[in-house]
């Protein structure tokens, strides 16, 4: 079972153009049920064709994952990597049949994103200051993702020519190989300017690379960097609630449905394959209005 799996993980990167990132959850949901679904044939681990394994079994490794104590989102995304390994499989000729249709998952509660309010966000992206080449990178970093909404995984992959400052946007080519054009405000433009102006040349000294978004050492910044980058700024600005890339991608889209921007626009803007993954958003800010209703109002 083991080749399917590496020859499904190839077909991810090489044909469906998956991300790093993608290829990899996709082992680590799948590998996962490797060891339980070899015990349910004879007790051993041993190679298992596609076709030996039922809903009973998968069934079982529902239940084995219960035991473990994994949340039902993991559970529903594990169950969905091995249904879209079967579809591969029929479409190769490897499977007649797709025995994990017939398990049902778990539900995933509903966890709403986690936002920055505006009166957050400023101090924040506006924290790096002088001109510092490091300062002046982070700067810029901070406002483009505020400003764009991009996965971190978008960002650190763009070059010096996925960007344009007039009108300012950012080329990102996200999941599945989809390229958008993500466009920049006039601060995330400003500050991009002023670190390629006078920071990004200092950072890569002598080196010759093609990277938007340069580490301390000339190379191309790392989604780790980017964290980190975030983390010191966070500390700095005051703000003591945990910040990641994509709460940052959730409060653009926040901001953008609060300021009136329709929902089928907004899915545009973050390169979500279907409007259903956006429309989470849309329970932020009924969730807001709750609150700000229930503050607000004498009788509330």
């Amino acid at each position: 079972m083991r080749t399917y799996v590496e020859r499904f993980l190839l077909y991810l990167q090489a044909e469906r153009l998956a991300s790093a990132h993608t290829v990899a959850g996709y082992r680590r949901d799948l590998t996962d049920a490797l060891p339980y679904l070899a015990r349910r044939t004879d007790g051993k681990e041993r190679a298992l064709a596609p076709d030996q394994l039922t809903a009973r079994d998968f069934r079982g490794y529902l239940g084995w994952m219960k035991e473990r104590g994994l949340s039902h989102r993991t559970m529903a995304r594990r169950l969905a990597a091995w249904r879209s390994f079967y579809r591969y499989l029929a479409r190769e000729g490897e499977a007649k049949e797709n025995p994990v249709l017939a398990v049902r998952a778990p539900r995933p509660s509903m966890r709403l994103p986690s936002f920055l309010y505006p009166k957050e966000v400023e101090p924040l992206v506006t924290a790096p200051a002088g001109e510092d080449a490091l300062a002046l990178r982070d700067r810029a970093l901070l406002e483009t993702l505020y400003a764009s909404g991009v996965r971190v995984a978008e960002l650190v992959a763009c070059d010096m020519g996925d960007l344009e400052l007039g009108p300012a946007r950012l080329r990102v080519l996200g999941k599945g190989g989809r390229e958008r054009m993500a466009p920049l405000g006039e601060p995330a433009a400003e500050a991009l300017a002023a670190y390629l102006e006078r920071g990004r040349g200092r950072l890569a000294g002598a080196r010759k690379t093609a990277a938007l978004f340069l580490n301390s050492r000339g190379g191309r910044l790392s989604a780790r960097g980017v964290r980190l980058v975030i983390d010191r700024w966070v500390k700095k600005a005051g703000l003591t609630r945990r910040v990641s890339p994509h709460v940052l991608r959730h409060t653009f889209a926040t901001h953008l449905l609060e300021g009136g921007a329709d929902l089928r626009s907004v899915q545009e803007l973050l390169g979500h394959a279907s409007i259903k993954t956006t429309q989470i958003y849309t329970h932020v800010t009924a969730q807001r209005l709750q609150e700000v209703y229930r503050r607000s109002h004498p009788r509330a």
